[in-house]
């Protein structure tokens, strides 16, 4: 919901702020005052295309920044979840026009592009009576409130998951089918990379024992020649460990026997004396094993050196190569099953596309159903809206030589605003009003169905007054119990049904000119819909009229 707007040095806005509260909103002020203004500005936040021309004479740039108060569980919520844009509950949009440069836009404080700014303002405000950011114009908008007017969402939702699974299909289909021409020479190549890959790969742990055995024959001399010095050292010198250990485990020994005290130390050196012996058994042991044989050397070697080519060759490392042979191993069944394959697929293409096409089928016949309560609705609506004879319609050409994900039909709204006339698309409606009354009907009709929160009528009431002009403005205000309504108006029987209103004046000293909108309390109200109804001469009478008209709007169920 539209929260906030403040605007500086924007045409003839110097300064504003304005807060906007649920429901109905009337815009009102005297011709030439300058009410579209707020329009503009709205449409320059959401992505309009700006000039240098729309900033305030002498000023070197001008500024809009609006508020949103926003749901968290809505779509509009999500959007800026996904694009990092979120910010608990609030959406500030900014746009700053330079004179002399490129504006800039921002999307709670973080910069953006205009793109993005006008795919958000399509999801937060619609604005009806011209062109600019009305989804009703747009087909897939058009399809979607069909869907939702008769609750079509979980028979939506079926179709566009068979589509898409019946797509994928399709598409692995098409990949085999590719894969089966080239198939003989990639299995070709395949059974080559495979029987040289395996006649060289080994598991990892045979791999570590052959890079050990590898290092250990490539230094045997040294085990050897330096095992020799650490026995000799131990036990066979005369000065060696194990004959200086037992000399002093003997005087300890003997110490011991003098005080019991020494029993601790002399059993650690006993300890230390069968540790060493096994040391030395050990490592007569291990030289026993170690031998010289250069040809096993040269062939473990000439095996690694093949295994890190081949790494090098498939851009991999040697412990990686047995995965990649199980890799080409599954590519090859998977090309030798391939014929087997496609016809399973084949069979569960047809199977797949049967269903879509049968959802697609019945969730066409419940548009259509939809279709014809909704043109009931909205032409029963154009009656009263000073469209009489009127007629709306929503066309539904079931095509299934296109299917998609939302099914086979092409959903379109046609209107023929007068009698005689011939229907025409929504786009081509040439009246502004016109559009904006249909609009209207439609947003009445489907209140309960769509999604964007703030809807914003520009001259609903072009060519109507009287009762009619009523009627426009009770639709209005029922529309504000669901939406918050924005609305410019000139005629105090649709301004009188607001829940507030606010009042653009032009004030100027004779060089400069600017427009000033305030929000009106109850005896400004009365003042201003009077002033609507009576012109400059304001009498007590046309007071007591205004003051009733506003008293009935509030007081109606």
């Amino acid at each position: 919901m539209l929260s906030r707007i403040t605007v500086s040095n924007l045409v003839i806005v110097r300064s504003l702020d304005l807060p906007f509260g649920p429901g109905m909103t009337a815009l009102t002020g005297e011709t030439g005052a300058g009410k579209s203004i707020l329009i503009d500005a709205l449409g320059l936040a959401l992505g309009d295309k700006a000039d240098g021309s729309m900033i305030r004479s002498g000023a070197d740039k001008a500024e809009i920044n609006v508020g949103f108060d926003i749901d968290e569980s809505s779509p509009i919520a999500d959007w800026l979840q996904q694009r990092d844009l979120a910010a608990d509950g609030e959406c500030l949009l900014r746009r700053v026009l330079v004179r002399g440069g490129r504006s800039r836009a921002y999307i709670n404080g973080i910069p953006t592009t205009t793109a993005a700014l006008r795919e958000l303002g399509e999801q937060l405000i619609d604005i009806h009576g011209q062109n600019a950011h009305q989804s009703l114009l747009k087909t897939h908008a058009q399809r979607a409130l069909v869907d939702e007017y008769a609750d079509l969402t979980t028979k939506v939702q079926k179709v566009k998951r068979l589509f898409k699974e019946w797509r994928e299909l399709v598409d692995r289909h098409a990949q085999l089918r590719q894969a089966g021409e080239d198939r003989i020479n990639r299995l070709d190549y395949l059974g080559f990379q495979i029987d040289e890959l395996d006649s060289l790969v080994c598991d990892g742990e045979t791999l570590e024992t052959l890079e050990a055995e590898h290092a250990r024959l490539a230094h045997a001399e040294r085990l050897l020649s330096d095992g020799s010095q650490v026995l000799a050292a131990l036990e066979e010198n005369d000065s060696a460990l194990r004959h200086r250990l037992q000399d002093v485990l003997s005087t300890v020994t003997g110490l011991s026997e003098i005080d019991p005290a020494l029993n601790s130390v002399k059993e650690l050196l006993e300890s230390a004396g069968i540790q060493l012996d096994e040391a030395v058994a050990e490592l007569r042991h291990y030289q026993d094993r170690i031998e010289l044989d250069p040809q096993r050397l040269q062939e473990i070697d000439q095996r690694l050196g093949r295994l890190h080519d081949a790494a090098r060759k498939h851009r991999t490392t040697p412990a990686e190569l047995k995965g990649l042979l199980q890799q080409l191993r599954d590519e090859a069944a998977s090309l030798e099953n391939a014929d087997t394959e496609l016809q399973q697929l084949v069979g569960r293409i047809e199977q797949c596309e049967s269903a879509y096409f049968a959802a697609a089928e019945k969730l066409s016949g419940a548009r259509r159903k939809s279709a014809k309560a909704l043109a009931m609705t909205v032409s029963d609506s154009m009656q009263t809206l000073g469209m009489r004879g009127g007629v709306f319609s929503v066309d539904c050409a079931n095509d299934r030589t296109q299917p998609g994900a939302h099914g086979v039909d092409h959903v379109r709204f046609t209107v023929a605003a007068n009698p005689g006339q011939p229907t025409a698309t929504l786009a081509d409606v040439a009246s502004g009003g016109e559009l904006s009354r249909i609009s209207l009907a439609i947003q009445v009709a489907t209140a309960n169905c769509g999604t964007v929160p703030t809807l914003i009528f520009d001259e609903v009431d072009v060519g109507i007054g009287g009762a009619v002009a009523e009627i426009v403005g009770k639709l209005l205000r029922r529309l504000g119990d669901e939406r918050q309504i924005l609305c410019v108006t000139h005629l105090p029987q649709v301004a009188s049904q607001a829940h507030q209103q606010l009042r653009v004046k032009k004030v100027t000293d004779g060089e400069n000119t600017e427009t000033h909108i305030e929000p009106l309390d109850a005896d400004k109200r009365i003042d201003e819909i009077a002033r609507m109804l009576g012109g400059i001469d304001i009498t007590e009478q046309t007071l007591r009229h205004a003051d009733e008209m506003i008293r009935q709007a509030q007081e109606a169920p």
